[in-house]
């Protein structure tokens, strides 16, 4: 044997085990469900204290 895998044996490493993809789809709805929301509202909110702390130091906008 020359040490590669056999096709049977990748066959058998591509197919999907069922509780990777269960976990897989945790993975998912966990990162679009509640880290999405969670990093925008992060986001937003930082943007939103940048602009109050330069309009505090530097005064509100002029035209």
């Amino acid at each position: 044997m020359n040490g590669k895998p056999t096709m049977k044996e990748q066959q058998r490493s591509s197919e999907p085990d069922p509780q990777r993809k269960k976990e897989e789809w945790r993975s998912f709805l966990f990162l679009t469900a509640i880290m999405v929301p969670v990093l925008t509202v992060m986001f937003v909110g930082g943007y939103g204290f940048i602009v109050w702390m330069t309009q505090l130091v530097s005064g509100p906008p002029s035209h």
